[in-house]
């Protein structure tokens, strides 16, 4: 039995798993992807995470990873000695390009590793993380009018840091590249595809309205589900996450 410090499991773990950072939305994609009432896989630390019966009826798990790097990184791990097979963060970022507005989604195809925890977790700085191929391709699929390509991850959120540096990437956020190298090390598949909620034009940050951020909350929900059960469906994944290291308190 797998004892996790972080994550204290209260429901099945689904070895497929939709990671958003926030969790109000763990929440709220558990109520709009489950059409049972959704049981509370975790509630430790402030980490919501729900199991219930996806589109194609088998389990799904959603779990919050928290802010940054270090706590995203806790989570992927732990939910990897817990069983999971296959993860997908859906989260948003800032746009570093002026034609991705606000709301528009993004597949992120590689993470550029500008953060501490990636680079902690064994990438070189600046190293590209790539991102598993067929959850990509399927994310791809699922919303084909994204954007697809590189995204830098780093650990500020405000900061002139994020104005002037000299990244070839469409958007920055704080937790991609610390998820995708966390999954590499632990023998995970993981994909990040994210909503644009910021833009910095001038020095000014403009900011989506709470309509937009909770469509766009839903929209990479519905994105990375969509992906997650095209690709498990595709290889054959079991429909639970390995009941002998699944510790329920």
């Amino acid at each position: 039995m797998t004892h996790t410090i972080h994550l204290h499991p209260t429901a099945e773990l689904a070895p497929r798993v939709l990671l958003p950072g926030d969790p109000g939305r763990a929440l709220a994609l558990a109520q709009l992807l489950f059409d049972e009432t959704p049981r509370m896989f975790n509630h430790h630390r402030g980490l919501w995470g729900y199991t219930g019966t996806a589109a194609d009826g088998r389990p799904l798990t959603i779990q919050s990873t928290g802010m940054g790097g270090p706590s995203a990184a806790i989570v992927v791990s732990e939910l990897a000695d817990l069983g999971a097979t296959h993860v997908v963060r859906v989260g948003t970022c800032r746009s570093l390009r002026s034609e991705l507005t606000l709301g528009r989604l993004i597949v992120a195809t590689e993470a550029i590793a500008a953060d501490g925890t990636s680079r902690a977790l064994g990438a070189r700085p600046g190293a590209h993380v790539e991102a598993d191929r067929a959850l990509t391709d399927a994310l791809c699929a699922a919303v084909p009018q994204a954007a697809a390509g590189p995204v830098v991850s780093h650990d500020l959120f405000y900061g002139d840091e994020l104005q002037d540096a000299p990244w070839d990437a469409l958007a920055v956020e704080l937790e991609t590249a610390a998820i995708l190298q966390a999954a590499i090390r632990r023998g995970l598949h993981a994909a990040s595809v994210l909503a644009v909620t910021d833009e910095l034009a001038d020095d000014m940050r403009t900011r989506i309205d709470p309509d937009g951020i909770q469509a766009a909350g839903e929209a990479v929900g519905r994105a990375g589900a969509a992906a997650l059960l095209t690709v498990t469906a595709a290889t054959g994944e079991a429909t639970t996450g390995g009941p002998p290291r699944l510790r329920l308190v």
